[in-house]
């Protein structure tokens, strides 16, 4: 049985738009980045960790000496270095922004060094051994004015907490319906618990306090607060356990003049927003970054 042309088109068609609420990159040929798959041998860690690079098309056609901003995205619970270029389009925005865009594997570690698991060092890790071989790796400009960090969820708590920590480090910060409230998620939190328990031990440890991002805030000199990144927060207003913890922390960064902007709008926990709001993010990172002489 021989089928019309036309339906073969509409079947095409309706195959290519499904799973809209999830939007996917599919790359060829023509697409105009490169992602590579690359791993890192961690001693932190005791093993092999991935990541995806994205390098704009410029990249590959410029010269030696033509070096690059850096963006890291920090996925979100359950999820894996390759959320972000499988789940969102952020390779086909790399080429309107001329940055280098690295996604880590961060477990379920909450961005954190392990209170049980010796070889889950996730923040030591990041810190001290993936940002330094990026650098090394890839032609980064390495320096704090052409470096940011942003995530979702769980990545939007690990990207604010990186921000407040080493500030010497990155210029700007964004988070995505971020899990800011993770490490004083208690019983009430079943999903979560598991991983708070193993990352940061039992409840009142010591561990969570160093690790709460409003801690880490009302902490600070006024001096070391004039230091932090410019902070972009954002939360769908149907993100029903995370929209008002959002608000509250940007209500905190007015209280101590902290720059930043926040948005909030319609949209649940979904990739769906995530998608927009690296889109939004990107174009703050292009408007901030310091232009490079």
């Amino acid at each position: 049985m021989r089928i019309p042309l036309a339906a073969l088109v509409l079947i095409l068609l309706l195959c290519l738009t499904s799973g809209a609420q999830s939007p996917q990159l599919k790359l060829s040929a023509g697409v105009p980045n490169r992602i590579s798959t690359e791993h890192l041998d961690s001693k932190l860690m005791g093993r092999k960790m991935p990541y995806n690079a994205v390098v704009p098309p410029t990249y590959l056609a410029t010269a030696p000496n033509v070096r690059y901003p850096v963006i890291y995205l920090l996925h979100g619970l359950g999820g894996h270095y390759d959320n972000w270029t499988s789940k969102t389009l952020v390779a086909a925005y790399a080429p309107d922004n001329d940055v280098i865009i690295v996604t880590p594997e961060g477990g379920d570690g909450w961005y954190t060094d392990s209170a049980t698991q010796p070889n889950d060092k996730y923040e030591s890790y990041i810190i001290k051994e993936l940002i330094p071989e990026i650098d090394k790796k890839f032609r980064t400009i390495a320096d704090r004015d052409h470096r940011a960090i942003a995530g979702l969820s769980m990545g939007g708590y690990g990207a604010i907490k990186f921000g407040l920590k080493y500030s010497e480090l990155f210029s700007i910060v964004g988070s995505f319906s971020g899990a800011l409230d993770g490490p004083l998620r208690g019983q009430e939190h079943k999903n979560y618990r598991p991983s708070i328990m193993a990352v940061f031990g039992p409840d009142n440890s010591p561990l969570r306090k160093e690790n709460d991002v409003f801690s880490i805030v009302n902490s600070m000199s006024l001096e070391r607060l004039k230091t932090l990144p410019y902070f972009y927060v954002s939360c769908g207003t149907e993100d029903t356990v995370n929209f008002l913890l959002n608000r509250d922390f940007a209500g905190l960064l007015v209280e101590k003049k902290i720059r930043h902007e926040y948005r909030h709008f319609p949209g649940a926990h979904t990739w769906v927003v995530w998608d927009a709001e690296v889109q939004e993010f990107l174009r703050v990172v292009r408007k901030r970054f310091v232009t490079t002489p």
